[in-house]
């Protein structure tokens, strides 16, 4: 098994295949037209949508391996591992991909609703496979996303961005809806169920009343223990559990600044925070930069 590699960044991804950075925060690659490289498995603090080509053997995705086949979408969501194991030698890739980073959609549409594409998690780990007139419109809204990327950065391009890839999930949403009707659902892993629960905490009022979720809340909700979810969680992500729950509350919190009408504070104590201050500490140390300093950024 080889060495999992972190992949904190667009650019990073896009340096291990051989990729101009166009934008910081997305990119659209044709790995035909990439140099060969060493196939690699890596954490992916970004999300990752793959178009194969061709057959290109098993494909690591979580626990299990998958034998994805020609005109075959899959798509990775940030802390994911995902990769193809390597041979030792450089290979040609083939497909297309897009990567793009969190805070591309963060204050969107798109950002709002991202959670609302559930084949970005377990709950759907089978790949879809697309019809010829399906890839014909996947396809267009790829080459929009190119071009928005070839063409100068100015004030339109993020919008004109999120909104071509906020269209190519929905296709694929629509896409996923036809092919479950002659395929079985599969089973709600645990790793799903554990953003799932979080993803509810963070909805309810739960946070005002008992603060930040434990991991042991979580591992109650999955009816296993805490040690069993906190090794399969490092195992898979490379993350702790307490760590998946800082990050989940980050998540929401940026999406909560982006209301100015609400003080850092009152975001601080919605969150489960008794003091802002230690809101503010967790926040900085994660993101970089202090709430308030992310909301002016923003």
């Amino acid at each position: 098994m080889s060495d999992v590699k972190k992949i904190g960044s667009v650019t990073e991804y896009n340096n291990l295949v051989g990729q101009e950075t166009l934008h910081p925060l997305v990119s659209v690659i044709d790995f035909s037209k990439t140099e060969p490289f060493h196939y690699f498995k890596g954490q992916m603090d970004v999300y990752a949508i793959f178009l194969k080509d061709i057959k290109c053997g098993n494909i690591t995705y979580g626990i299990n391996d998958y034998d994805y086949e020609e005109g075959t979408l899959l798509f990775i969501s940030p802390g994911q591992v995902y990769g193809v194991e390597g041979t030792g030698e450089k290979q040609q890739a083939s497909g297309t991909a897009i990567i793009f980073h969190p805070d591309l959609i963060h204050g969107t549409s798109l950002g709002k609703s991202i959670d609302e594409y559930t084949f970005f998690s377990y709950e759907v780990n089978e790949a879809l496979h697309l019809s010829a007139r399906e890839r014909v419109l996947i396809n267009q809204c790829i080459e929009n996303i190119n071009f928005e990327l070839q063409h100068a950065i100015d004030t339109h391009s993020k919008e004109l961005i999120v909104s071509y890839l906020e269209l190519f999930l929905k296709y694929s949403k629509r896409f996923y809806e036809r092919q479950f009707v002659t395929r079985n659902h599969v089973n709600k892993d645990v790793l799903a169920r554990f953003e799932h629960i979080l993803k509810d905490y963070f909805a309810s009022e739960q946070p005002l009343i008992s603060g930040l979720p434990s991991v042991r809340y979580c591992a109650d909700k999955l009816f296993i223990s805490p040690n069993y979810l906190g090794d399969l969680l490092k195992k898979e992500t490379g993350k702790s559990a307490q760590e998946h729950i800082q990050l989940k509350m980050i998540d929401v919190a940026k999406e909560k600044i982006y209301d100015n009408e609400k003080s850092i504070s009152e975001i601080a104590y919605e969150l489960g925070f008794k003091h802002p201050q230690h809101f503010t500490r967790m926040f900085k140390k994660q993101v970089g930069v202090s709430p308030n300093e992310y909301r002016s950024l923003n």
